[in-house]
């Protein structure tokens, strides 16, 4: 496919994302619709359209119209590119710009739109980060670095990334945690690497790992990862060694790969199903990742940025603070309870944690960390609660 053929079949995806269409729904089928099209060129049509979705606002000011069209006229526009060497009407590239066109778009205002977040959410922004609030959005409007965690019960970093290097994927240590690493060049190869087959590394943002680090794990406690998703951070648990370590999810699906997963790492781990957390108990440590915005993440998924309504983060927070109030209820007498999210926003994060911990006589929070996304990492929050 031409540069601009893979401009106009971004515009087509956009325009139906746009409609209502779950952006990797549409990408999938895009690719599935249109079998021509090579590994690049998906590649770089995913591109497009996610860079799109996580600048939409200032990309829709700056190309004149919340289209499919003019997000992808704004991006050209905000890269400084000539629209016209792409914009040709030529057999599968977009029309040629019109004179509206031509004269449409303007500078995004400050705040909400040129920060590519809805009206609603700024000034939660603005509570958190106050004067810093435009940094924080202008972090989560770029790409993702990728990160790996090295399974340190197979390997050591220095180990994993000498295998990496040799398949061709560079990496670096990253500061936010001891086993994490971020991959510098050759990330689109890993998922074929032996290193990532065998077990030896996994992804996982080095926020998340260092949301275990946090954890005050000894040899024999028994740890339940209560709302383990997928399982990255069961698995991080699980490679400390020597521990007892529970699995448990409200939707018992998301953990439908976590036994090969715990199998390739050479980790031990019980899945515990709906009311079994209670009879298995009581845990030296419950972790909940709960659920959240997922704000903290919006550069890896932006198409949930515009998603979120206040409506849903309100019954999202009520979630949470059940969740909470049920583990407190599964530790020993001196056990701990690490409550995380992958947010950035206040009400769900250090207001969500003191509110519960207000409400349960005898509790109180013992610890709390938030992972900047301005320093590399997706936006996490944890935080540690314990009897007095």
């Amino acid at each position: 496919m031409t540069p601009a053929a893979r401009v106009q079949a971004a515009i087509d995806c956009l325009d139906r994302i746009l409609a209502g269409a779950p952006a990797e729904q549409e990408l999938t089928g895009w690719a599935r619709r249109s079998r021509f099209a090579g590994a690049k060129d998906r590649a770089a049509i995913r591109d497009h359209v996610f860079d799109a979705l996580r600048c939409r606002r200032s990309f829709a000011a700056l190309g004149g119209a919340e289209t499919g069209r003019g997000l992808m006229l704004g991006a050209l526009r905000s890269a400084g590119l000539s629209p016209d060497e792409l914009f040709t009407g030529a057999p599968y590239a977009p029309e040629a710009l019109s004179e509206a066109e031509l004269a449409a778009g303007r500078a995004p205002a400050p705040g909400a739109e040129a920060g590519d977040v809805p009206d609603w959410v700024w000034p939660l922004l603005e509570s958190g980060f106050g004067t810093e609030a435009a940094e924080v959005a202008e972090a989560l409007r770029s790409r993702s670095a990728v990160h790996l965690r090295v399974n340190t019960a197979r390997t050591t970093l220095e180990e994993a990334q000498a295998a990496l290097a040799e398949e061709g994927i560079a990496t670096r240590p990253h500061p936010a945690s001891p086993t994490a690493l971020e991959i510098t060049e050759g990330a689109r190869r890993l998922r074929n690497s032996q290193c990532y087959l065998d077990g030896r590394v996994e992804l996982q943002d080095a926020a998340s790992q260092a949301i275990v680090d946090a954890l005050p794990l000894r040899p024999g406690m028994k740890v339940l990862d209560y709302c383990a998703g997928g399982g990255g951070k069961t698995l991080a648990v699980a490679a400390r060694g020597e521990l007892s370590v529970f699995a448990h999810d409200a939707a018992p699906q998301r953990l439908r790969d976590l036994p090969a997963r715990a199998e390739r790492a050479g980790a031990k781990v019980r899945i515990l199903t709906t009311g079994e957390p209670e009879s298995a108990g009581p845990f030296d440590i419950v972790l909940c990742d709960v659920p959240c915005s997922g704000s903290g993440a919006w550069r890896r998924s932006p198409d949930g940025k515009w998603r979120l309504t206040p409506e849903t983060l309100a019954a999202t927070q009520e979630i949470q603070r059940d969740i909470l109030s049920k583990a407190l209820k599964l530790v020993k007498p001196d056990g701990l309870v690490a409550y995380a999210t992958c947010s950035i926003l206040p009400n769900e994060n250090d207001v969500q944690v003191q509110r519960v911990a207000d409400g349960a006589p005898g509790w109180s929070v013992t610890y709390r960390n938030f992972w900047d996304p301005r320093e590399g990492t997706d936006g996490f929050f944890s935080a540690h609660l314990q009897r007095r």
